[in-house]
């Protein structure tokens, strides 16, 4: 069932009606060449244990090129010990302390996107605003120059098809731009995180340029992600449950938690089985791929009641949206939930009677994206 690539032109409801089944009757359960992972605990728990479930071996739903893998996956495909010594090195961009430094220009750029916006009445939210401050945050933090971040956003929203020659083209793109940065920042160093990927060093060895390169690959399109679909979906979601704005206005951060759930941005990740283990009652074979349903997983009953409700004071949340946890966590968790903040106090503020339709989702396994979503407001 999950292994037809029908099942994934359903949309997210209808799918669940499958997921709830598998929950309750065959958590770990058998599809064509790999293991689903559909309840929460064991999303949480392989997650967790990354001797026994790796990423090494890819990340996707499906194998994919290896030089279309190394050049965007980055750190995603890697295991202990230089994922340890990678993620070290470019986690000290993206701590939460390092985000709450830049928090006041996240809300600055939050507020401008809104107000281009306010005059029209509505739109294609995507194109509108939900696709803005993502990038502009990550050209920010990287050091993009002006000229060159239209490339980089057009090649991260286009990364994430299912098209093999277009997200090679991006990869080109991104891979061009990411030298060039390099290369200046190598003689020209700046209070950006170029600067520090350039000039950091792993074991008294500096970072090659083509490494860099491969994680701004990757940060373009993981930080471009989860904000944009999570933005479009949570709109959705506050179209349909619209008691919900004020609650979500009372306490952003609560409800960011909840956009997060309702969203899922990522719907699954890979790992490959290091050893013989059991798993769910089944017996797990050494070598076996292990896909890991993260919105199956926030939608377990078990542990979200009424997972169909979005509830903005959800509480407690221990959603799986940024992953199970472990080592492979989100790295831009923190940055994702200042601009969701940001930009719905913006939204909620400026324009607090929009409204969206409903949304044009990719039709995939691995990213919950939105393509195309109209919605309206009052124009100001």
């Amino acid at each position: 069932m999950l292994a037809d690539p029908t099942f994934w032109v359903r949309g997210a409801r209808e799918r669940d009606i499958e997921f709830s089944r598998l929950r309750h009757e065959a958590p770990v359960s058998r599809h064509g060449d790999f293991w689903a992972v559909v309840r929460h605990a064991d999303i949480r728990a392989v997650s967790r244990d990354p001797g026994t479930f790796c990423s090494g071996r890819g990340v996707l739903f499906r194998d994919v090129p290896r030089e279309i893998a190394e050049a965007t996956q980055s750190i995603v495909a890697m295991d202990a010990p230089r994922h340890t010594k990678l993620r070290g090195l470019v986690n000290a961009a993206f701590t939460p302390r390092q985000i709450r430094r830049i928090e006041e220009g996240i809300a600055r750029d939050a507020r401008v996107v809104v107000e281009r916006a306010a005059p029209t009445g509505g739109g294609e939210f995507v194109e509108l605003i939900a696709k803005h401050l993502p990038l502009m945050t990550i050209s920010d933090m990287v050091g993009v120059p002006e000229s060159d971040r239209d490339v980089v956003c057009d090649a991260a929203n286009l990364l994430v098809s299912g098209d093999l020659a277009v997200q090679a083209q991006c990869i080109v793109r991104l891979t061009e731009v990411a030298l060039e940065l390099a290369a200046f920042r190598a003689e020209h160093p700046a209070d950006d995180v170029m600067t520090e990927l350039v000039h950091a060093r792993i074991d008294g060895e500096r970072l090659t340029h083509r490494e860099i390169a491969a994680f701004f690959c990757l940060l373009s399109a993981a930080g471009n992600d989860p904000t944009r679909h999570t933005s479009s979906h949570a709109l959705h979601a506050l179209t349909l449950f619209p008691d919900e704005r004020s609650h979500a206005l009372k306490d952003m951060p609560r409800a960011v938690e909840e956009m997060v759930r309702w969203a899922s941005p990522a719907l699954t990740f890979r790992r490959t089985a290091t050893r013989d283990v059991e798993l769910g009652g089944q017996a797990i074979t050494e070598g076996d791929k292990v896909v890991l349903f993260f919105h199956s997983g926030n939608r377990d009953e078990s542990v979200f009641e009424a997972p169909w409700q979005f509830d903005a004071g959800r509480t407690p949340n221990h959603h799986v949206g940024f992953g199970g946890g472990g080592p492979h966590y989100c790295l831009g968790a923190a940055l994702a939930r200042t601009q969701l903040r940001c930009l719905f106090t913006a939204l909620l503020t400026r324009l607090p009677d929009i409204e969206a339709d409903e949304p044009e989702v990719f039709r995939g396994a691995f990213i919950h994206g939105v393509s195309r979503m109209n919605c309206r407001f009052t124009p100001g």
